[in-house]
């Protein structure tokens, strides 16, 4: 590798350039020329393993501040700086430096913290993780009052069954990395200063493939259609989402699945509209109805009859309660209620008969006394004129 790479040109950024848009370019140039996608593209491969490279300096703020001040000089072969990568702050960097001096005497000619280095690379020996999977479902309002299961299909990276996700053809697995020795890190030595960086050869899993899967290409899966049967559970409509462990990708060379994030939408209701867990509707009843007073019989979702009494003189936007029949509120372990607001509907096409009835109702004296709110609108109205 070169000692004069410009991490910053190699993902795009800025030197100025945030985490955060550091993350987003790798992102984009690790799917685009992801060995997956670009099968046997040698040119494809260096490149991933080269913004691989810059990403790992550059997303580590200690790395990126040596970087800046040092140049790529202090992460490779040849380097003048003797910067280690964790800075004179870390401990175990000081004791690889005695080691390195004293380790014969000591009775370690292997030289270094051997144990805070394997930590320190493990978890860039590990397999990487499936990407977790978004997949939108649709249930009715009376699917989300109960327990409801659905039976989903959706196509992702699956385990290969050729090679049981290992990526070797063979069954004897990975071999361990001839240019790390199996460790995933490589170490160089500045007069007194050790620096270890991530074997460029095995990318830091410490291991290769020789013969890869003829099927998977040595990735260990491939794409896939999956059949899972999901149980949706009461009250999910309210909070939206579901989430399913390890049904998501499988990862990179045996590595875990990622999981399948489930959000739930409502289909609208022709009755019924959704606030939170409270279900809400509206009924007309009739002038006769709200003046002399009488019954409404409602229906919940369930199919159950519940019984209201509309006293006499109801206006309209009277709201009635019907407890506990809503959704299910899962944290609270309670259920909403259904509120059943009133709208008093005015009669249309009365014949002849019936428009004399109402006129000899509406010049009773007494008429105007029975409609308190009208009179005291009407006498403000008069108001205004004078």
């Amino acid at each position: 590798m070169s000692t004069g790479k410009d991490y910053y040109a190699i993902l795009g950024v800025n030197k100025t350039a945030s985490q955060e848009e550091i993350k987003k370019a790798y992102r984009k140039l690790a799917l685009k020329y992801h060995p997956d996608r670009n099968p046997g593209d040698k040119t494809a491969e260096e490149k991933f393993k080269e913004i691989n490279e810059a990403y790992d300096i550059l997303k580590d703020e200690q790395k990126r501040a040596a970087y800046d001040h040092y140049g790529s000089s202090a992460f490779q072969n040849g380097g003048a700086s003797g910067f280690s990568n964790q800075g004179f702050k870390d401990f175990a960097d000081f004791s690889d430096i005695f080691s390195n001096m004293f380790g014969d005497i000591f009775g370690n000619s292997s030289g270094g913290n051997s144990g805070y280095r394997n930590r320190r690379y493990s978890e860039a020996r590990s397999s990487p993780p499936g990407a977790n999977i978004r997949y939108d479902i649709t249930i009715t309002l009376e699917e989300a009052l109960v327990n409801t299961k659905k039976k989903i299909k959706y196509k992702t990276y699956n385990k290969c069954s050729r090679c049981n996700g290992s990526g070797c053809e063979n069954s004897k697995g990975p071999s361990a990395c001839p240019q790390c020795g199996g460790r995933g890190s490589v170490r160089q030595q500045h007069g007194f200063i050790t620096i270890d960086t991530i074997c460029q050869h095995c990318g830091g899993s410490g291991s290769v493939i020789s013969n890869p899967c003829k099927e998977c290409h040595g990735s260990g899966r491939v794409i896939g259609e999956r059949n899972l049967e999901i149980n949706i559970p009461a009250g999910i409509g309210a909070s939206n989402e579901l989430l399913v462990k390890q049904e998501g990708e499988a990862g990179y060379q045996g590595g875990p699945n990622g999981d399948l994030i489930i959000f739930v939408n409502l289909l609208p209701h022709d009755f019924f509209t959704v606030k939170g867990v409270d279900l809400h509707c509206t009924v007309y009843i009739p002038i006769t109805t709200a003046i002399l007073g009488g019954e409404l019989i409602v229906n919940d979702l369930s199919g159950k009859d519940h019984t209201i009494k509309i006293p006499h003189g109801t206006q309209s936007n009277t709201q009635f309660v019907i407890s506990s029949c809503g959704l299910y509120n899962r944290s609270t372990r309670r259920y909403g209620d259904i509120f059943v607001n009133i709208i008093v509907e005015t009669p249309v096409d009365l014949s002849k008969s019936q428009q004399e009835v109402m006129e000899k109702f509406y010049k009773d004296p007494a008429f105007i006394n029975n409609n308190p709110k009208s009179k005291y609108s009407q006498e403000q109205i008069n108001k205004l004129k004078k």
